[in-house]
Order: C-alpha cells, then structure tokens, then sequence
C-alpha cells in the first residue's frame, strides 16, 4: 500500500491570494486522496475563497489554541481567528499580515520538526508584510533555514524541462560582487547534484553552471569572476566526481538544458534563473528549499494583491507544489523503511 502523507499547508500573506489557490488545488478530490492536509491560515478567509469558487466546504476546522497536534481527519483548518482581516477588505501588506503569514510558518516548521507533518508547502508572502512586523527575513528560503539550523541551503525551481539551482538569491544586483565567491558558486553545484541523485532519481546528473557576465565574460572582456570564480568553483565539483560543466553564456544554456543536454543549471543570481523558468512553465513551477532537514516547497508566484477577491487566481503552481512534497514525502518514507529493513541487527 503507498505511504499517504500529511502535508502542511502555510496560508501566507492573508490579503493575497494563497487562500485563493489553495481551496481552488485541494477541492480536487483525487488530490485530497493522496495525502492529508494541515492548513495553517484562517478559515473565515478560506471559506470566503471557497464561497467565490462556488466550492463546497471539505475541511475540518480545528481553533488554533497554542498546541501542534496530529489529526485524523483528511483536510484541517487550524484557525488562527485572532487575525481578523476580511472585514476590513485589506489589499496591501500589513503589519498583522506580516505577523499572521510569520506564525503560519514558524508553526509548521515546529510540526514538520515535530514529525507531525511530513513536509510543509507554503502560499506566498509579502516580504513587506515581514518588515511592517518587524522579521528581517529576506524570505521564506532564510526563514527554514535559519529555524532549521541549515547552514548549506539553496533556493532550486523546476518547472517544464527545467531545474535551475541560484548560487544567490534576494540580493540586490548592484549587491551582488560582495556575495559572489567560490563558496558560493560551488555549494548550489553540490546541492543540486544531491537533490537530482536522492530526490529526482538521476544517477549522475549532468550539471551546467552559467557565467555571471555577458557571453560568460568571452575568455575575460567581460570581468573576470568566471576565470576567478566560476571556473575554481565547477574544478572543485569536478574534484568530488560531480559531472559539471561551464560556465556557459546565460542567454544560451537554458536553452540547451531545456532540450534535455543537462539535467540541472546553476545560475548565479535571482533573475538570471527565475525568467526561463517563469517563461516555460509560469503555472506549474515550484520552489524547493535544497539542503534543509525537512521537506519544503512552495508555488512560484507572489501574493497578486491586483487579483484578490476575484476568483481569477490560478492554483497550477500550487497544486505542483502540492504534488512535489507529496511525491519527495513518499519517496523519503520508503528510503527510510528500505534503510530501517537493511541496517544490521542488533546483537544478542
């Protein structure tokens, strides 16, 4: 019999549309089947997106009361009613939407530590919300990592026929040489290279990394952080039998990886990566945080505040979100039965 899974569910930024998507992606029943559900959000708004979608109720409503607890039922609610935001119809980031979306986390992240949940998708937030309640967190990548005590992380996007890995990710571009180092560029090869081998099933994952400059600076015309860089970064996967290549002018390797040349890509900073996929696969890309002990995905959207309240929110990338944990909790359980079967016995 398949392992069936309990999947937590963050809610986000309560004015955006992570209700929205998450009703629209559960309401499918053969999705519900596959695995059980904690929301941690707020019912009276999920119950308003439900409303909209013209879909019925299919949870179970449990009032939040300071306690992390497992559940028999198929899809629960925990309610956290003290944030009371629909009446007041907000569209915008807050700071009580900073502080709502920060608890939905931090309770999660608790229960997936807790081994209450096998793994934890989570709707998106708004980064200003964060800063209104006074969380310095550039985001959802440096929040898991930092509760989880995960020093080696890395924010990985696959979408259509693309996994891209970023060696940086919320820094600003005129930012970026102060964070672009060896390490740096060496760590997401690693992390990438772990995650296709144990999570996608590829025994030797062949990995291109992308230069930083135009043409991949063209033998140094263009800088020199692929010579100074790069380069020592790819030679030092080399040097731990990871089959990596580069780097590659940026304009051209998505392309390549795309046709099914590499099964993964290193890019060096946040747009470099997040376009090609976006542009393949808008609706159905995720978010997967590499190198945490717990399993975290995540759709890879913002909050839409233009479309909230519209019914007009597409749930695509959340349900891939949603299949992905469920596919990675899966494989994990059987990864841990096939290990706790084969270790050797204990002497008598």
């Amino acid at each position: 019999m398949d392992y069936r899974p309990t999947i937590a569910i963050t809610m986000g930024e309560p004015a955006g549309i992570g209700a929205e998507v998450i009703v629209k992606a559960l309401a499918d029943p053969v999705l519900r089947h596959r695995a059980r559900y904690i929301i941690y959000g707020m019912n009276e708004l999920l119950a308003y997106a439900a409303d909209l979608a013209e879909y019925d109720v299919f949870w179970w409503r449990d009032q939040f009361n300071g306690r992390l607890r497992a559940y028999p039922h198929d899809v629960v609610v925990v309610d956290y009613d003290q944030y009371s935001m629909l009446g007041s119809a907000i569209r915008s980031p807050s700071k009580m939407g900073g502080e709502a979306s920060m608890r939905f986390c931090l309770d999660a992240i608790e229960a997936a530590q807790k081994k209450l949940v096998d793994a934890v998708v989570t709707a998106p937030i708004a980064k200003e919300s964060w800063k209104l309640a006074r969380y310095h967190f550039p985001g959802h990548t440096e929040l898991f990592a930092q509760k989880t005590g995960s020093r080696r992380f890395a924010m990985m996007f696959t979408g259509g026929p693309l996994k891209v890995v970023l060696a940086t990710v919320h820094v600003p571009l005129m930012g970026l040489w102060n964070k672009l180092n060896i390490g740096a560029a060496f760590q997401p090869i690693e992390l990438i290279h772990e995650a296709l081998v144990n999570w996608f099933g590829i025994e030797n994952p062949r990995i291109a990394v992308a230069g930083v400059n135009p043409h991949a600076s063209e033998n140094g015309q263009f800088g020199d952080e692929e010579e100074r860089i790069i380069e020592p970064a790819i030679l030092m996967a080399k040097d731990q039998g990871i089959n990596v290549s580069g780097p590659y002018p940026g304009d051209t390797i998505f392309m390549a990886a795309s046709q099914g040349r590499y099964d993964g890509v290193v890019a060096m900073y946040h747009d470099q990566g997040l376009i090609p996929v976006k542009l393949l696969a808008f609706d159905r890309a995720v978010n997967v945080t590499l190198g945490l002990p717990i399993i975290r995905t995540s759709p890879d959207h913002g909050t839409a505040f233009d479309i909230v309240g519209r019914n007009r929110a597409n749930p695509g990338s959340m349900r891939a979100a949603i299949e992905l944990a469920i596919d990675l909790s899966v494989q994990r359980h059987h990864k841990q039965q096939i290990t706790s079967h084969t270790s050797p016995q204990q002497k008598h």
